[in-house]
């Protein structure tokens, strides 16, 4: 597997962030929907890396840097055609891994509490993390689950 930090010039990368960014708001209430749009991607605190596998695009995701030892895990998303394959912890576990080298001792990120969210939270379980009280800049919102996981090298 290998991955590209940035690359939102590439089409693949760009239909699969939109694909994302539109579905999410639409099962999102209004308010609940902490997705960003590329341009917010492209903020100096994140990082985003894709990542392919024989010139296919598996997925992508991002780390945001909440201080100097904890991040947030935004806009993690699989292509359709390697979903149900074990990507998504690969996916998870390559990020874990580029936040490890970036030093960051905490990751935490914020995921919905509906039903379209379920596998995405029984696969963050499976890679550790734990429910945690909103961070950041986030608030109790009963749309949304919070998790963390400390990170040891």
């Amino acid at each position: 597997m290998k991955s590209i930090e940035g690359n939102f010039d590439n089409k693949e990368v760009d239909e699969l962030l939109n694909k994302h960014f539109i579905e999410l708001r639409s099962v999102s209430p209004e308010g609940s929907a902490h997705v960003l749009d590329i341009e917010g991607l492209k903020d100096p605190s994140i990082k985003f890396w894709s990542l392919w596998e024989n010139n296919q695009l598996i997925g992508c995701g991002a780390l945001k840097f909440l201080d100097k030892n904890h991040g947030e895990f935004k806009s993690i998303r699989i292509a359709d055609k390697f979903r149900k394959k074990g990507n998504g912890i690969k996916i998870i576990k390559h990020l874990i891994e580029k936040a490890k080298k970036l030093n960051i001792k905490k990751i935490s990120l914020e995921t919905g509490a509906g039903i379209f969210f379920k596998p995405a939270r029984k696969l963050f379980d499976l890679c550790g993390f734990k429910k945690c009280k909103p961070f950041a800049h986030y608030k109790e919102d009963v749309n949304s689950v919070y998790m963390s996981l400390l990170i040891t090298k």
